[in-house]
């Protein structure tokens, strides 16, 4: 009887929980973003020199203290090189997952500044001009970290314009050759965040 009476007890705590949290003014709890972005080499991959390129990606983040969400979502980059092949335009796409910390705190009104840190589990593929994938590096762990402002659009949507630095250390095989390289790059780009 005791148990019962804990039950009923908690059940209707439980939906004041619930409706308090639903109630405006409170911080959502999830939030999703789609970003595009341009991609600048910051050095030599395996010796050869990249173009600046650019890529999208999708993540989900979870709020975990008014301040700080966990993130994890999906990128995809390329950029292009002639000289890892003599004679060819070679495309580099990095994609794969993303995961991390990200910290938001406002600024000034409802303008927020966030700093974002995290890891990644990526691959590197070399495609020829036929589109024609001649090389997969396999999934490997690298790293990233950024910063940005948020800037609301209403109640649930906001523009996230940032900065990022991404670098990932694979081998690449191309013409027989196996060099080890890292990618490394830097992002700016702008997001569409929704919160929920």
């Amino acid at each position: 009887m005791r148990r019962l009476n804990r039950i009923a007890a908690a059940v209707p705590m439980m939906l004041i929980s619930t409706v308090a949290l639903a109630q405006p003014g409170t911080l959502p709890r999830w939030s999703a973003e789609v970003s595009g972005d341009a991609a600048f080499p910051t050095r030599t991959l395996a010796g050869a020199d990249l173009q600046t390129g650019g890529g999208f990606g999708a993540n989900v983040r979870v709020r975990l203290q008014p301040h700080l969400a966990a993130y994890a979502g999906w990128e995809w980059h390329m950029q292009q090189t002639k000289q890892l092949l003599p004679g060819e335009t070679l495309d580099l796409n990095d994609n794969g997952y993303t995961f991390g910390l990200r910290f938001e705190h406002p600024i000034v009104g409802t303008t927020k500044g966030w700093l974002r840190a995290g890891g990644l589990y990526d691959h590197i593929e070399v495609e020829n001009a036929d589109g024609k994938t001649i090389h997969d590096s396999g999934h490997g762990l690298g790293w990233e970290g950024g910063a940005g402002f948020t800037l609301p659009l209403g109640t649930r949507f906001a523009l996230t314009p940032g900065v990022r630095y991404r670098e990932l250390s694979r081998d690449i095989t191309v013409g027989g050759r196996t060099r080890s390289s890292t990618l490394s790059y830097v992002t700016t780009g702008v997001g569409v965040a929704f919160s929920f």
